[in-house]
């Protein structure tokens, strides 16, 4: 599909999520950021459209809004409104470029959404019931508004699909697989892309020899193995519940003790998924909070739960390092990304610390970086550790240029 104007061509990129919607619209000459915000609280009473105005003032909005179809109409409005508009008219959006979450097997990358491969992404939903169901009601808003505008789904799990079965196979019943596609997906997909991509760039190197391990550290956390450009691991799992500690999910946790906590607790299926996903992680051990902005003050402040729930978590990190450094045959670069891997530098020493037998040596000075690109490990380092903030959203946008190219 050409379009017919390429140059000056505006890209809406949407993230929504089951109470949330969060927005950009790039003007893609320029690789920049017009517009950007989200929704919140979405089908409540409070809920309000929250706006960055191009001095980095934020706006609120309060409007009532139901459901997801009147959250992007408002969206739109709000983007060609009299007061914060950007555009003159919605003809001025070219495409709509989705994050959308599980694509299982089928989605290896990124697709013009199409009635087929919308049926395909809705097979689905029970990989990811949560967050499908409101990447779809996106889809849908859009083409109800501007039936005319190609939409792009770029996926969290296409970039994994790389990996070989015996990395993405769990040991249990073969037939489970066959019968309901039991194995290992990973998340974040689109953000270690973006980052391994962009590392390479940054360094000046090829992605072609590189072993690399990005670490994707936010409220979810997940740690890939790429190598030569391709994801050969990842530490999330069928769900994003798997690997890391995070800042309500526990990560790996032994099957038996899941079986055990809900016999002695009296939990269905529903409950312990509950208890796994929503309770655990930081706010499990630390208890007060999930963020680690608040984990790190505590821990300051010598709060012995809050100091547990730390060590918990970097050691998860470097465990990982290490194993995916085992699984490359060993590392040339560690990526740093998300919001805790981007901003906080104590979590990134943690993780490297005692690493020095594989060639891991960071600098505590430029390790003080905060949500900017910088090499932060030492020049005589044979790893080099990098931090590069990640841009999920311009790697949608460029995915979806691409895609209208064709």
């Amino acid at each position: 599909m050409t379009h017919s104007n390429l140059i000056d061509m505006k890209v809406l990129v949407l993230n929504c999520g089951s109470s949330s919607i969060k927005y950009k619209l790039f003007d893609m000459d320029h690789k920049a950021v017009i517009a950007q915000g989200g929704i919140e609280k979405i089908g409540l009473k409070d809920s309000f459209l929250k706006l960055t105005l191009p001095n980095g003032e934020k706006k609120i909005l309060e409007k009532d809004i139901p459901e997801h179809t009147a959250g992007v109409e408002f969206i739109l409005q709000t983007l060609t409104g009299a007061e914060y508009g950007v555009v003159k008219s919605m003809d001025e959006i070219d495409a709509v470029g989705h994050r959308m979450v599980h694509g299982g097997e089928k989605f290896s990358q990124s697709v013009l959404l199409t009635p087929e491969v919308l049926a395909a992404f809705e097979a689905c939903n029970d990989l990811a019931p949560l967050h499908n169901p409101a990447n779809l009601k996106g889809v849908h808003a859009i083409a109800a508004i501007l039936p005319n505008v190609p939409q792009v789904g770029v996926f969290d799990t296409a970039f994994h699909q790389t990996m070989p079965d015996y990395a993405y196979m769990y040991a249990v019943p073969y037939e489970l697989y066959e019968k309901y596609g039991v194995r290992r997906y990973g998340f974040h997909g689109t953000s270690h892309r973006y980052v391994s991509q962009r590392v390479c760039e940054f360094l000046g190197v090829k992605p072609e020899g590189q072993r690399i391990i990005t670490c994707h550290i936010g409220n979810g956390g997940s740690i890939t193995a790429i190598k030569d450009g391709r994801s050969v691991d990842t530490s999330m799992g069928l769900t994003p519940l798997e690997g890391l500690m995070m800042g309500t999910r526990s990560g790996d946790i032994d099957g038996g003790a899941v079986t055990y906590i809900m016999e002695k607790e009296g939990l269905d299926a529903a409950g312990m998924s509950n208890l796994l996903n929503k309770k655990s992680g930081v706010l499990g051990i630390f208890g007060e909070s999930s963020d680690m902005r608040d984990l790190e003050s505590a821990a300051a402040a010598g709060n012995q739960r809050a100091l547990l729930a730390e060590r918990m978590y970097f050691y998860r990190m470097k465990k990982y390092i290490g194993s995916y450094a085992a699984a490359l045959g060993g590392v040339d670069i560690i990526v740093f990304t998300g919001g805790v891997g981007e901003n906080q530098a104590s979590a990134r020493w943690a993780a490297c610390e005692g690493l020095e037998f594989m060639g891991v040596k960071l600098d505590a000075e430029k390790n003080k970086v905060r949500g900017e690109e910088a090499v932060i490990s030492t020049d005589d380092s044979r790893v080099k550790v990098v931090v590069i903030p990640t841009d999920e959203e311009l790697m949608i946008a460029s995915d979806t240029m691409d895609i209208l190219k064709k």
